[in-house]
């Protein structure tokens, strides 16, 4: 029951913020492998709720967008130059998974596209920070001295 409760709260981090869930699961303990998997699997989930469900969304941002008469930002510059690929790995280590699944719809991205390049990024990223923070406190554990 208690890697239940771990699990939970790290998907639950993961669905706020990659960034946020990966030291979230190592705070409670919970191997790096599952650390990876649960904090993926909330930021993937965010994405899709965005993505699936955010129809409404999509014509206000698209309204929004529409004001500006510059286009801004790094995400406006990866989408322009890499299009859904780009944003779909850049966007949940720049701006978190679901603020870049929105950024993608107010973009116009095909939502199956989107969400297949949103995934990916979401687990390389989940791989490459959880490994990153597993071999730093590895590096920083001190062997007892006997």
């Amino acid at each position: 029951m208690d890697v239940l409760w771990k699990a939970g709260s790290v998907t639950l981090s993961g669905m706020l913020e990659l960034w946020a869930a990966i030291p979230v699961g190592f705070m409670l303990e919970l191997p790096p492998v599952l650390i990876g998997i649960f904090s993926a699997v909330g930021a993937i989930i965010s994405a899709g709720v965005v993505i699936f469900l955010g129809g409404s969304l999509r014509t206000w941002l698209l309204k929004r967008v529409e004001k500006r008469s510059k286009r801004q930002g790094r995400m406006w510059q990866i989408w322009d130059k890499y299009g859904v690929i780009g944003l779909g790995l850049a966007s949940p280590l720049l701006t978190g998974a679901p603020l870049g699944a929105a950024i993608g719809i107010s973009l116009g991205a095909p939502t199956k596209k989107l969400m297949l390049w949103m995934s990916v990024g979401i687990i390389i990223w989940s791989v490459l920070l959880t490994a990153g923070v597993a071999f730093g406190l590895l590096h920083f554990m001190v062997p007892e001295a006997k």
